[in-house]
């Protein structure tokens, strides 16, 4: 027997759960299909338990940069600690995530989906008919096609790591292999970051991005730039890469090379549904070939960041355009950040594109000495920030520095809100902080 609904929604995630709850606000029927952990990848095996295991890394490296001033003693990491309190937050999030759709007056399942050539949704035993579908299933990630693939580790597997290795390589220079490099190297690896061209982290300024590898190979993080990987055999305990001119041991080898689409297992080619490489193929009203099909989140195809923020806010626009609003979708800036020590984030406008074009104004700033740094004995601090010319506002900004989060998120606003430097300038905020650094960087 077919159930019918005002929107049925494939994927439990961030974006999901979000829209859910907002339709059910509208008095909509809404079913959803999560055929892994409610909640998704940020809360469960992404964002959140990162940064929970992240805090072993910031304790450790300030203790370490204030040695000497003011601080004696060394601290360390204790994994299985740290994993225990990364998992008395994580454990509960799906079951709670579901319990509280289902309070909402959602209906759940928890099975794999797929829409079968009626154009049904077919989840379990489950036969799901809606007015509108939206697919919001996420990604996974992607891993390399070489002989040995499968002793391949993810990063789902690092942040659910009873103990850690000795020695831990990361193939992908991307923002996941930097984040658990940097996670692995606090917690006493030995940490070797793998990367097939001499471009890490591409779409960050690559200044920057340099002073960020020379600073970690400082700390001990080893890196091997334009490296391929051709094959992973097991010998012993260890695991060994090989490639032209490349041998290198290491006891567990993880696959940080990106994330793919959830697309392939759905019954996508049943509905009519367009996608390509980097996911489904959505327009301005998050609208798939399919009229009656939409998309949002990690799952679509785009050039902006797939991010948790972008996907809940594309979950409030589906809502709203589902109750009669017409406008088409409009992004404001969206802040990128790689967390580590340093910490590495971005917005606007990049550098590189405003150093070549004279209606911007480029300003670099070396911030490691300025008070806010000094005082904890900061190593390495950077900013670089794009002007408008014309209109003296800011553009742009690329923030280096163990607290780069604070700074680029004023960034977005004053980018966002079009604030001119003269007014944001007129702001009393309070001293001293990072944030009333702001007006010496521009």
């Amino acid at each position: 027997m077919t159930k019918q609904y005002d929107v049925v929604i494939l994927g439990g995630g961030v974006a999901g759960g979000s829209l859910a709850h907002s339709l059910r606000r509208q008095h909509k029927t809404v079913a959803v299909v999560e055929d892994n952990l409610f909640g998704g990848t940020c809360p469960n095996r992404g964002c959140d338990p990162k940064k929970i295991l992240l805090s072993g890394l910031e304790v450790t490296q300030l203790v370490a940069d204030m040695q000497g001033n003011g601080i004696s003693g060394k601290v360390s990491v204790n994994w299985p600690d740290l994993m225990r309190h990364k998992r008395q937050y994580t454990n509960p999030i799906s079951t709670a995530t579901q319990n509280g759709l289902k309070s909402d007056g959602v209906d759940t399942y928890h099975e794999h989906a797929h829409f079968n050539q009626d154009g049904l949704l077919e989840a379990g035993n489950a036969v799901l008919a809606g007015d509108k579908y939206v697919i919001a299933t996420g990604q996974r990630p992607a891993i390399l096609d070489i002989p040995g693939k499968q002793f391949f580790k993810t990063s789902t597997d690092f942040l659910n790591l009873d103990e850690m290795p000795a020695d831990v390589t990361f193939i992908g220079g991307g923002y996941i292999g930097f984040e658990l490099a940097g996670i692995a190297h606090a917690a006493g690896a030995k940490v070797h970051l793998i990367h097939h061209n001499d471009r890490p982290l591409k779409q960050f300024d690559q200044q920057l991005v340099g002073q960020a590898v020379d600073h970690l190979s400082k700390l001990g993080v080893d890196f091997h730039m334009d490296t391929d990987v051709e094959e992973i055999t097991q010998v012993g305990d260890q695991f060994v890469l090989s490639g032209d001119d490349f041998r290198l041991p290491t006891d567990m080898v993880f696959c940080t090379a990106g994330r793919i689409p959830n697309v392939d297992t759905i019954g996508l080619e049943n509905v009519g549904v367009k996608t390509d490489a980097h996911g489904v193929i959505v327009d301005d009203h998050l609208q798939t070939s399919n009229p009656n099909i939409f998309a949002m989140g990690d799952v679509v195809s785009t050039k902006r960041p797939k991010l948790t923020p972008v996907a809940g806010y594309e979950a409030a626009y589906l809502a709203n355009y589902f109750n009669g609003a017409a406008d088409k979708i409009q992004f404001n800036s969206i802040p990128t950040i790689v967390f580590g020590q340093p910490s590495l984030g971005q917005v606007g406008l990049p550098s590189s594109i405003a150093a070549d074009d004279s209606r911007y104004m480029l300003i670099t700033n070396d911030m490691t000495a300025w008070y806010s740094y000094h005082r904890l004995n900061e190593p390495l601090a950077k900013a670089k920030v794009v002007i408008n010319r014309d209109t003296e506002t800011v553009v742009g900004a690329t923030v280096l520095s163990n607290h780069a989060d604070y700074l680029i998120n004023i960034f977005t606003l004053m980018i966002d809100k079009q604030m001119k430097i003269s007014d944001f300038n007129k702001e009393i905020l309070a001293y001293p902080t990072f944030a009333s650094d702001v007006q010496y960087l521009v």
